[in-house]
C-alpha cells in the first residue's frame, strides 16, 4: 500500500502551477506548503484529497523515468485530467482511451509533467 510519494522538481513554481491545474479534475488539491524554515529552506508542497499523498520538493530533482498512476472516479475525469495537463504545458504521452492489454476496462491517459515524469490517470470501472 502506498502512503505517499515525494520527488524533486527543477522549477518549484512551474511544477506547483502545473499540478494545481492537472489534479483538479481528479479531486486532488494542494493541501498545504511546508514553510521553508521547517525544511532547511527547501520549498515542499503536498497534494491529496483528505490528506497529502503526492509531494514535490525544490531539491535534488528526480531523474530517470518516474511513473505515477492516480485513480480517477470515472472516464470523464481521465479525459479532463488529460486536457488540463495539456493546457498547463504538459506533453501528451498517451491520449485517453482503453488499454485492454491491462484489462478490458482499463481506461487511462498519460502525460509528461514539466520535468518529464509520466503521470497517469486511470479508471478501472466499466462504462455505463
Amino acid at each position: 500500500m502506498l502512503d505517499h510519494i515525494t520527488f524533486g522538481v527543477t522549477d518549484f513554481a512551474r511544477s506547483v502551477a502545473f499540478y494545481d491545474r492537472v489534479f483538479k479534475p481528479l479531486g486532488i488539491t494542494r493541501l498545504f506548503t511546508v514553510p521553508p524554515e521547517h525544511t532547511d529552506g527547501i520549498r515542499v508542497t503536498g497534494y491529496g484529497d483528505t490528506r497529502p499523498f503526492f509531494w514535490i520538493a525544490e531539491e535534488d530533482a528526480t531523474r530517470g523515468k518516474l511513473h505515477i498512476a492516480l485513480t480517477a472516479p470515472d472516464r470523464a475525469c481521465v479525459d479532463a485530467f488529460h486536457a488540463a495537463a495539456l493546457e498547463a504545458g504538459g506533453k501528451d504521452n498517451g491520449a485517453p482511451g482503453l488499454r485492454p492489454h491491462y484489462h478490458p476496462d482499463y481506461y487511462a491517459a498519460f502525460v509528461l509533467d514539466p520535468d518529464g515524469h509520466n503521470i497517469e490517470a486511470v479508471c478501472h470501472l466499466p462504462l455505463g
